[in-house]
């Protein structure tokens, strides 16, 4: 009996201790979400780029120069000194900007925003702002225009500035402090 209790035992440890099995979700989740965020954005980008696109035919004068970072813009002053640099990383910016819609609608003049000190790359400043001052010198004034990914995307900046709105932004380089480890 003894020995036919330690069988039954010993039978029951060995199928105790199996492994657990993964468990099959009831549900499985596709990528639709961002299939469909993806296809919103190509769709906006194309709308915004159209109205920017637009916005350049009508000032025909205009040499508008594009980007390799996805924004135009064009040099109201453009500085002819050679020795004038533009700034690198950690050099000290002060700047003064204004921003318009694309219909030219004043959302902030250069006296609501100041003259902005950045240290480039080294704080947050959006995108196009950011990439559109390492092409400037000092004394340069230059009109960028932005689509809303270069500028404050879907969020806005919270205030005067929509979600998704494209951007022309006006922009005078001041002085750039250099930096000494540079």
């Amino acid at each position: 009996m003894n020995k036919l209790i330690i069988i039954a035992l010993l039978a029951l440890s060995f199928v105790s201790c199996k492994t657990p099995e993964a468990r099959k979700p009831v549900t499985v989740k596709t990528g639709s979400f961002i299939d469909d965020s993806v296809e919103r954005n190509i769709k906006l980008n194309a709308q915004e780029k159209t109205s920017i696109v637009k916005v350049m035919e009508e000032q025909p004068e205009i040499e508008y120069i594009a980007s390799e970072s996805g924004f135009w813009y064009y040099y109201n002053t453009k500085s002819e000194i050679d020795s004038l640099s533009t700034p690198v990383f950690g050099d000290v910016i002060d700047y003064n900007y204004n921003v318009k819609s694309l219909n030219g609608t004043l959302v902030y003049s250069k006296e609501d925003l100041q003259t902005q000190r950045y240290v480039m790359d080294k704080q947050e400043l959006f995108t196009g702002l950011r990439e559109g001052l390492k092409l400037m010198k000092t004394g340069e004034t230059v009109t960028f225009l932005f689509p809303s990914q270069k500028a404050y995307g879907y969020y806005g900046d919270q205030n005067k500035i929509g979600s998704n709105m494209p951007l022309i932004c006006e922009v005078t380089v001041l002085s750039i402090t250099e930096n000494q480890s540079n």
